[in-house]
């Protein structure tokens, strides 16, 4: 999609369709005013019959007939102004290129000014609406042979208006931040959607060399001969019932230098989980293709943060296995070796993810890291305790939570916060070996996480499972059917914050 940027006065433009952002309680303002004396009664009748009020999300489409240089007014409903935030903006443009999409409107035009409010800068509204504009527009149709047609057709262009004293050069700034954080995300949503024959440990190694050439990273791969020598026996044991073979895909970014402590980011990489011995219901295993996500959202990460020139050293890391049962996989009751020297008793071959993430965690070490964030898809209890609005974070520095929990807040990545209490980590002690990989039902996104704990290098580290927000099921605003790439814009927000 080609988004331009015109300094011209919105209804003055010749576009299938101007988009316009309207605050709740704003119908007042000087562009309804002015589509009203194009409509005539038209547009104040179908306000006063309450069909648009301008909360959040709501949408009207207005056919001008000829009257004006636009053919449409499309008024989108941003809620209370005092509640504005970029993530509304992402939202309202997110639900007005679904209602475009369907009407086939390929190069609507935006009302710059209209989207703006008090708490976000010129630059940061231009980013908001972009991310909009590219992630809702997003569709994974590699494998689709038939009936294109009939799906909605993508957006060609979009040209954002901005009139009134708007700084270009903060718009296009915006503009250009968000492309490359979406570009991180499109990544993420493409390997996540890839299906489960195509998606081998191998082919997520391949994408990330091919990464890591074209953003200019150092990539290194270690292949089955080399993680045995290593002893990575939890990576290895996860990986012994399928005949596709793990690797350890190690990227970095060396965006400071390869002298500074790196925060090094960690990917659960199952690139199809069914659970091992300790066999998944049948239902929705094919969503299973899904559980490479952390991994996914690291690699997107890596290249939002090279196109961007982040001035952070960057290290990501990520244990690639396929989980499947055969007459060589781990059996429940199997103990391992780890990296660490630790020994673990596998009790339930379906929590295969603390596993690689123990190993990884163990090998994250030797590049005495700043810090250690992981994403992974880790327990179904993390989608009972939030459903899929938000992640789970847990972790061992306080301050670095807090600062992704903000992040998650201002990118719409959403996280909250569960304890880690010592009590917990009780109950991942095992009876035969260092630790158990499954403490029951009870707090399971808690237990997964003590489990993690255990291997954890000394220096901060957060946790985020992103089991309940990794795949979206029905598609939202800015957010289709399939893989969303989560953790891709918080992680960037995150970097980003830390300065340089």
């Amino acid at each position: 999609m080609d988004i331009k940027i015109r300094t011209a006065e919105p209804l003055e433009v010749a576009t299938p369709c101007l988009v316009v952002g309207i605050f709740e309680k704003e119908m007042a303002s000087r562009k309804l005013e002015a589509l009203s004396r194009l409509l005539g009664e038209e547009a104040g009748s179908l306000i006063d019959a309450g069909e648009f009020s301008g909360k959040a999300r709501e949408t009207l489409l207005l056919y001008l007939g000829g009257k004006a240089s636009c053919r449409r007014a499309l008024l989108v409903g941003l809620g209370k102004r005092e509640e504005a935030s970029p993530e509304k903006l992402r939202q309202g443009m997110g639900t007005a290129v679904a209602l475009l999409k369907e009407k086939r409107i390929d190069s609507p035009a935006v009302d710059f000014a209209s989207f703006c409010h008090d708490a976000a800068t010129v630059r940061e509204t231009a980013a908001a609406l972009t991310e909009g504009l590219i992630l809702a527009d997003y569709r994974f149709f590699r494998y689709l042979t038939e009936k294109a047609e009939e799906f909605p057709v993508p957006l060609r262009e979009a040209v954002f208006c901005v009139a009134g004293g708007i700084s270009g050069k903060e718009v296009e700034a915006g503009v250009d931040l968000a492309r490359k954080v979406c570009a991180g995300v499109v990544l993420a949503r493409d390997l996540v959607n890839e299906p489960g024959n195509v998606k081998s440990p191998a082919y997520l190694a391949d994408r990330a060399r091919q990464v890591a050439e074209e953003a200019g990273l150092r990539c290194i791969v270690l292949e089955k001969a080399e993680l045995l020598r290593e002893g990575m026996g939890a990576l290895l044991g996860v990986a012994q019932g399928s005949s596709r073979e793990p690797c350890l895909i190690v990227v970095e970014y060396a965006g400071a230098g390869r002298r500074e402590a790196p925060v090094v980011l960690i990917g659960k990489g199952v690139v199809f989980d069914s659970g091992g011995i300790s066999l998944k219901p049948a239902e929705n295993m094919d969503t299973m293709k899904m559980d490479m996500a952390g991994a996914a959202a690291v690699l997107g990460t890596l290249l939002a943060a090279a196109a961007l020139r982040i001035p952070q050293r960057l290290v990501g890391i990520i244990p690639a296995v396929e989980n499947l049962p055969s007459g060589t996989a781990i059996r429940p009751g199997d103990i391992l070796t780890s990296l660490s020297g630790k020994t673990i008793e596998v009790l339930n071959t379906d929590a295969e993810g603390r596993l690689i993430l123990a190993d990884a965690l163990a090998y994250a070490k030797r590049f005495q890291p700043a810090c250690v964030i992981d994403l992974a898809t880790l327990t179904g209890a993390c989608v009972v305790s939030l459903g899929h609005q938000a992640a789970a974070i847990l972790g061992s520095d306080q301050e670095l939570i807090g600062k992704l929990i903000a992040c998650g807040e201002k990118s719409g990545d959403r996280l909250w916060q569960l304890p880690l209490w010592d009590d917990y980590c009780e109950l991942v002690k095992s009876d035969v070996a260092d630790v158990k990989n499954s403490a029951g039902r009870a707090a399971g996104t808690i237990t997964g996480a003590a489990f993690l704990k255990k291997f954890a290098p000394e220096t901060p580290w957060a946790h985020i499972d992103i089991a309940g927000t990794a795949w979206e099921e029905k598609g939202r605003p800015c957010c289709p059917k399939g893989g969303t790439g989560f953790g891709v814009r918080l992680l960037i927000d995150f970097l980003r914050s830390l300065g340089g």
